[in-house]
């Protein structure tokens, strides 16, 4: 592999080196996967979802009092459910809950919330404090101590940057932009680019490329597409996730995002349309996991790293604190957990959250990955009731 093109994968396929227990690596071989070997895809919201506005509180008066300009009428909402229901673009949301295979986890957070995007989002990625500072995420923290040996494909990022919640010590994830053009020609293994050791980990990363990229073809080899999928970014970032799971790719985690949640003004139209390509895309996704019988098999995870104030500011609304996470397929209770977003009791004008969100990490770890989540530092106890 000459330095150009060694360069120029680095740059596109940043990461590295993915490693998998012996068992799964075996697995990878088989036609089907079993039932109990579990992955889970996340889907993040970017800039902040309004969460009152995506999973409504219909039925109290407070929340047409607060947001004048922006409340959804109760004629519009679908799904109604115990006082609460989704927006009208996640008519297909609605639908899934009514199948029983869509969890909706309310007033989710945690103590002493920040309002930056980038604070708040590092902090649901590393599932510490809010003014705790590490350089690792909990999915890279869960890889380093669950993974044994090399294996390119253990973890993917489907997305155009890295991703922190991966990063562990070891360089356990990898970030891939498009994987049809995820192709690596060189078959050297082994290769010494220098005698200096401070470059083992520039020769780790390059047999790396070259491993997932052979894993990532094979697994594209042996699947296809069933179904028809929307033309926008994350509906192809859900389509390339679905066939890797069908082709036995068998990352235990997948993750990739969707921008444009921060709706100062114009929020309305913006949400409308950001939730259509959530709803569109996710049900896509989730119709054909469902149709290959694999839906039992992958969590997906729909979350953002804050919600909005529950006082619009006119035809938008600003950085708040709580919000609803959305937990589909994986033999969840297809249920409501938590009590209806108190609209009463406010702390300074933000809804007070009620589940950390490392309790529900706690519960994909316990419930979907085997594993016990205080080894990597949360001390929160799993949400009780989310799988069955």
């Amino acid at each position: 592999m000459n330095r150009r093109n060694f360069l120029t994968l680095t740059g596109t396929f940043t990461g590295g080196l993915l490693v998998l227990p012996d068992f799964l690596h075996a697995f990878g071989s088989q036609n089907n996967l079993i039932v109990g070997e579990q992955c889970v895809v996340f889907v993040q919201l970017n800039g902040g979802n309004d969460g009152l506005n995506t999973f409504i509180p219909y039925d109290d008066p407070l929340y047409y009092d607060l947001r004048t300009k922006i409340a959804l009428s109760k004629d519009l909402v679908v799904g109604k459910n115990k006082g609460m229901a989704f927006h009208p673009s996640l008519k297909d949301f609605a639908q899934m809950q009514q199948n029983g295979d869509l969890t909706v986890v309310q007033n989710v957070g945690y103590p002493e919330p920040i309002r930056s995007h980038f604070r708040s989002q590092e902090i649901w990625q590393t599932a510490t404090d809010s003014n705790k500072y590490i350089n690792e995420g909990w999915l890279g923290r869960f890889l380093d101590l669950q993974c044994n040996g090399h294996q390119a494909t253990a973890g993917i990022n489907l997305d155009s940057i890295d991703n922190l919640a991966l990063k562990g010590v070891e360089p356990n994830f990898i970030t891939v932009k498009d994987p049809d053009r995820f192709k690596v020609k060189s078959k050297e293994e082994n290769v010494t680019l220098s005698e200096n050791p401070h470059l083992d980990f520039v020769r780790k990363i390059a047999n790396s490329v070259t491993e997932g990229s052979d894993e990532i073809q094979k697994a594209l080899a042996k699947s296809k597409t069933e179904i028809s999928y929307p033309k926008t970014e994350l509906s192809k970032n859900l389509e390339w996730i679905a066939r890797l799971i069908k082709g036995n790719l068998n990352s235990k985690v997948y993750y990739t995002s969707l921008n444009g949640f921060d709706t100062h003004d114009n929020q309305l139209s913006i949400h409308e349309r950001k939730l259509t390509d959530l709803n569109d895309s996710l049900y896509s996704f989730y119709s054909d996991l469902k149709l290959s019988q694999l839906l039992q098999n992958v969590t997906i995870v729909v979350f953002s790293e804050f919600g909005r104030r529950v006082k619009d500011n006119g035809n938008g609304t600003d950085h708040g604190t709580a919000a609803p996470m959305f937990i589909i397929g994986g033999n969840n209770k297809g249920t409501i957990l938590g009590k209806n977003p108190n609209l009463a009791d406010l702390d300074n004008g933000d809804l007070k959250y009620e589940i950390d969100f490392r309790s529900v990490y706690a519960s994909l770890l316990k419930e979907k990955m085997n594993f016990d989540y205080s080894k990597i530092g949360i001390a929160n106890k799993p949400v009780s009731g989310l799988f069955g």
